[in-house]
């Protein structure tokens, strides 16, 4: 699997895992960030049994769908599709899901381009799947199931690092986001429910914050962050081991810590 490709549909998750020192959770982080831990835990989470039971089911739901709507119907299809698209928490919502992945990511009027414009997670899985165009064949394709099924065992992988800290699965993807070096704008960070959390969580900013208007809330984003810094990948870190560390002091939205202050 590319990395490129790995960027662009790795995410989603919840904010959650064990709680931790704030010392503790920016070690786990930065274990799981060193080099080589993630295809070393890859390899391990692959041979789990229920992840191993996960994509055997997924490969028999579209190997037995007669549609593609009837495959994105399929909770036994959805569960690892949607996941490995970085759109986990999409799963319960199979019939927005179903509309977006088969709308034209190419078409600006389409369900996956106007749901862009607050998440650009939806246009890039219309893309990488390519239904509107493919049908069914876009998932039955061995490349595609192959990088699919690559991305969820990923993602599986990540999710676990909150085993260690609460936050730690968070920090990863929004490292691996803005590894990227495309800068991000207020917008495409409120629009990702990880990015969000890892932004307004490192900022201090209370949660209450999401039912204030986007405009809002993008100001009050990049009234305290310039976001052009996260191309630094230094400045990325630092913020995302602020955010671990935030959660996991029992006062995130702007506690004092010490290791805080040192990050600031």
């Amino acid at each position: 699997m590319s990395g490129s490709l790995a960027l662009a549909i790795l995410g989603g998750g919840t904010a959650g895992g064990s709680t931790a020192d704030p010392a503790s959770a920016l070690l786990a982080l930065r274990r799981a960030s060193a080099k080589g831990a993630e295809a070393k835990g890859v390899t391990q989470v692959a041979g789990e049994a229920d992840v191993k039971l996960a994509i055997a089911r997924f490969t028999e739901g579209i190997a037995k769908a007669k549609t593609v709507e009837a495959a994105l119907r399929d909770p036994r299809v959805t569960a690892v599709l949607l996941p490995a698209l970085g759109l986990p928490d999409a799963v319960d919502s199979p019939g927005l899901a179903l509309r977006a992945l088969m709308s034209d990511p190419a078409d600006s009027r389409s369900v996956a381009s106007r749901l862009a414009a607050t998440d650009a997670r939806w246009r890039t899985a219309a893309a990488t799947l390519n239904l509107a165009t493919k049908g069914l064949d876009g998932l039955r394709d061995a490349a595609v199931r192959t990088k699919l099924t690559d991305a969820y065992t990923s993602y599986q992988w990540r999710v676990s690092q909150d085993d260690a800290a609460s936050g730690v699965a968070d920090a990863l993807y929004f490292q691996q986001r803005v590894a990227a070096g495309k800068e991000l704008t207020a917008y495409e960070v409120l629009g990702d429910a990880v990015l969000r959390r890892v932004v307004t969580g490192a900022l201090g900013l209370p949660q209450t914050i999401a039912i204030q208007e986007v405009d809002t809330q993008a100001r009050a984003i990049t009234s305290r962050l310039d976001l052009s810094t996260l191309t630094d990948p230094k400045q990325a870190t630092r913020l995302a081991e602020r955010y671990v560390m935030s959660a996991n002091s029992g006062t995130a939205g702007g506690g004092a810590s010490g290791l805080l202050a040192l990050l600031a």
